[in-house]
């Protein structure tokens, strides 16, 4: 079998990792090619690092982050409250292993949003599925289903997720339906699932937000076990990118 057919067959199979890597050491002097325990050895490997990329293409597309955020982009500092050590400690994504959840306050415009996207960027890169609602998006997904009858298979959805972002916390009232709905939710995650929270509320005010004391102490129950909290501070970012354009 001559190199073009072997080609066309590895591109048939699907492993187009391995086919890349093969049409390039086959454009080689003959002299340089590899044995044939190495070529497999360099096949494999291409076909790894190949699919570990689409996976991670997928896997981004998939969250809806609204921010394409890095966390090596965030800027750390004690005016800020945040250190270099405690966002070095969620490079790993280890706390998705825990089924941590990560609750992160600060007034408008401090970077709250954005260290919640770094965060679901690199879970995503980690091989990690995570996905991004803001809390309007998320009541609607919500309503939405129960008007549909879908809200089971959505919860059953939003369950695969390893890591869930919800955003603007605490911007807008919740009814009982979203209550009883975010208490179900949080509830199959306990646990099992991460979540992250950002909110411009600290978290001491969370339980007034839910309104519904019952509900509330089920709600926060399930979000502050087993939790960490980013709490920033200092000014809005965005005054002071808009004064650097000035």
């Amino acid at each position: 079998m001559n190199s073009t057919a072997t080609l066309e067959q590895l591109k048939q199979l699907h492993l187009h990792g391995m086919a890349g890597a093969y049409q390039g050491i086959m454009s080689l002097p003959f002299n340089q090619h590899p044995e044939a325990h190495e070529l497999l050895a360099l096949l494999a490997e291409a076909e790894t690092q190949h699919r570990s990329l689409e996976r991670t293409k997928l896997y981004l597309k998939l969250s809806k982050l609204r921010f394409n955020a890095r966390l090596d982009q965030v800027t750390c500092g004690s005016e800020r409250n945040l250190e270099k050590r405690q966002l070095a400690a969620l490079t790993d994504c280890s706390f998705i292993d825990r089924a941590e959840n990560i609750l992160i306050t600060g007034a408008t415009g401090c970077g709250k949003s954005y260290i919640a996207c770094a965060i679901g960027n690199q879970a995503c890169l980690m091989g990690h599925k995570a996905h991004y609602f803001n809390l309007n998006r998320f009541v609607e997904r919500i309503t939405l289903s129960r008007l549909e009858g879908t809200f089971v298979k959505m919860l059953n959805q939003l369950d695969k997720f390893h890591l869930l972002i919800i955003d603007d916390f605490g911007l807008a009232p919740l009814d009982q339906s979203t209550r009883l709905a975010l208490l179900q939710l949080l509830e199959d995650r306990y646990a099992k699932r991460s979540t992250i929270i950002a909110s411009q509320l600290p978290v001491s005010k969370w339980h007034e937000y839910l309104a519904d004391p019952t509900l509330a102490d089920a709600i926060m129950d399930r979000i502050t076990t087993n939790s960490q909290r980013i709490e920033l501070k200092g000014p809005s970012l965005r005054n002071k990118k808009s004064k650097e354009t000035l």
